[in-house]
């Protein structure tokens, strides 16, 4: 049986492949990072007690925190805001789904909304805008 090395072997990424939908929209004009998931808590918490034995406890909280990088000339901006004061007036949250088609990565929070609203700066440069999103499941 011939081995498989990995050795040498050139792999690519391409994050335009990387779709981010909101509500089933597609978010658009993302700036150099496009997106970031972050569980709230680890999966497992250890607890040593004083005579070295060891218990791990699962953590059941799949919470966590979706974070889009934005420019400032994107035009999801203004979706993304009707969507915060949607959920202010009304109490809705959204889907949120990142794929990355080139690969096999799915991210799903079934239910998500925008934390706060970013910072905005208008000045004489270009900015970034952040968009955060929280989501539970």
């Amino acid at each position: 049986m011939a081995q498989y090395s990995y050795e040498g072997i050139l792999r690519a990424f391409d994050p335009k492949k990387v779709k981010v939908t909101v509500a089933g929209l597609n978010i658009v004009g993302f700036s150099e990072e496009k997106v970031m998931v972050e569980r709230s808590n680890n999966s497992w918490e250890l607890t040593v007690g004083c005579d070295g034995e060891a218990t791990r406890v699962k953590s059941n909280d799949l919470s966590g925190k979706i974070t889009l990088t934005l420019q400032q000339t994107s035009p999801s901006n203004d979706f993304l805001t009707t969507v915060f004061y949607n959920d202010q007036a009304n109490n809705e949250v959204v889907k949120v789904e990142i794929l990355d088609t080139s690969g096999k990565s799915k991210i799903v929070a079934a239910k998500a909304w925008i934390e706060k609203m970013p910072e905005a700066s208008y000045g004489k440069t270009h900015s970034e805008e952040f968009r955060k999103k929280q989501s539970l499941k």
